[in-house]
């Protein structure tokens, strides 16, 4: 058995989606799970949905949700001979939105968005099982829900590994007997009162990750627009290199710091069993990509990951007194609460400063809780630099034209936070 996952940009339109039924025509997989995330920029669209709901009700929800159905359906007409069979389909997931919010009384907007974000990988996943189908394949689809089980922590839901292993092994058997090929959702779980929860947003590398565990694979394949993983974001820069092999330990490093191919809880899992993971493209999918395996590979060109919109936030005791164990630990306490991602910190006798994210609902009520206590002072708009086996030519120009504000240098890695300088002209 291998695993296959395919992001939203490789399933983005009816054009896409045929890509996608060719590589797997193609690439003689045999057995397969097929891990597919919500179409192009869904995951958008419904979130866009339930804000909706949240800030002006029902009605305008059902109007953003219109746009969503129009989308799919002006996708799925020129895939199929019979398309108002896929169509009715998948009509049921975007009535279940409806029907979930005519319920709600607003108080955990977490659960609401779950029910609500998922339906756009059971939508996707319909229409390629129905795709695969029509061109000749002994295709199925599988609700995930009845095999991943999380606890109820909704969009960042904790995986039961224990009850999904079992699932897992005992439902893709059986199917395995009938159908080649089983899509299935990612992003998406169970909580044990049976609501839908998500791993998280890009999560569908991780679903794809738990399948591989649970099932012993022989690979997984990861298929994106790039042709592996490089040594940076090709958006940002040029002169990349891809890197041909990478072992899990700098994969993880690499995810850590915010690479973006790979979502950071993919490679433990297929690390404790040893499962080869294939990052390839869809664009090119003959080429040889990158794979990730247990192979040290000791020498590494600089690998550059940038995020943007990052904060600084300067926390310090109001009395001057030293910033003590007891408050760092109350002051994790409160990131975990808030869900403040701790990117980069440093300690220093009278204040603590930490690089996160610049989410400013939860910085405000991150700051509304430590008021009592502490000062705290956000300098917004930065942007977090990280280079893993950096050398000072690359570091020298990744400086021009930023200040930089926060520097920190392990043995191969150097991390800092920076923001443009405007540069000075005489008048």
């Amino acid at each position: 058995m291998r695993v296959y996952k395919f992001g939203g940009a490789s399933v983005k339109d009816a054009g896409s989606i045929r890509n996608v039924g060719h590589i797997i025509q193609t690439t003689n997989a045999g057995k397969l799970v097929v891990v597919v995330s919500a179409m192009g920029k869904m995951t958008n669209a419904f979130e866009k949905v339930i804000n909706a709901f949240y800030q002006e009700g029902l009605e305008a929800a059902n109007l953003a949700l219109d746009e969503v159905k129009s989308y799919h359906i002006q996708e799925i007409i020129p895939l199929f001979e019979n398309e108002e069979q896929v169509i009715k389909d998948i009509m049921p997931f975007f009535e279940s939105i409806l029907s979930h919010l005519s319920s709600s009384d607003k108080t955990d907007y977490d659960q609401d968005y779950d029910q609500v974000v998922s339906v756009g990988e059971f939508a996707s996943t319909k229409i390629i099982a129905a795709h695969l189908k029509e061109i000749g394949l002994r295709a199925t689809w599988l609700d995930v829900r009845h095999v991943i089980k999380t606890d109820n922590r909704y969009r960042e839901g904790n995986v039961d590994w224990t009850k999904t292993e079992e699932e897992i092994k005992t439902q893709l058997t059986a199917l395995s007997d009938m159908y080649d090929i089983i899509v299935t959702q990612g992003f998406v779980g169970q909580s044990p009162e049976g609501y839908t929860t998500t791993l998280g947003r890009e999560g569908s590398d991780y679903t794809a990750s738990i399948f591989s565990y649970c099932l012993d694979a022989e690979s997984m394949s990861i298929w994106k627009d790039v042709p592996g993983i490089l040594t940076g974001d090709p958006r940002r820069f040029e002169n990349l290199t891809k890197i041909d092999r990478l072992s899990y330990k700098e994969a993880i490093e690499m995810t850590y710091y915010g690479a973006k191919v790979i979502h950071p809880k993919t490679i433990k899992p297929i690390q404790n069993k040893n499962i080869p993971l294939h990052v390839r493209s869809f664009i090119e999918p003959d080429g040889e990509g990158t794979m990730i395996s247990g192979e040290i590979e000791l020498n590494y060109p600089p690998v550059i990951v940038v995020e943007d919109n990052q904060a600084l936030v300067h926390i310090s005791t109001r009395d001057f007194s030293f910033v003590a164990e007891h408050h760092l630990s109350k002051l994790f306490d409160i990131f975990t609460k808030y869900r403040v991602k701790v990117n980069m910190m440093r300690n220093t006798a009278i204040s603590f400063t930490i690089c996160t994210f610049d989410d400013q609902e939860k910085l405000n009520s991150l700051k509304e809780e430590l008021a009592t206590e502490f000062k705290v002072v956000v300098d917004h708009g930065q942007e977090l630099i990280t280079v893993r086996h950096f050398n000072q030519e690359v570091v020298d120009e990744l400086k021009k034209g930023k200040i930089v504000l926060f520097e920190e240098r392990l043995s191969n890695t150097l991390q800092m936070v920076v923001k443009n300088v405007p540069i000075v002209k005489r008048k």
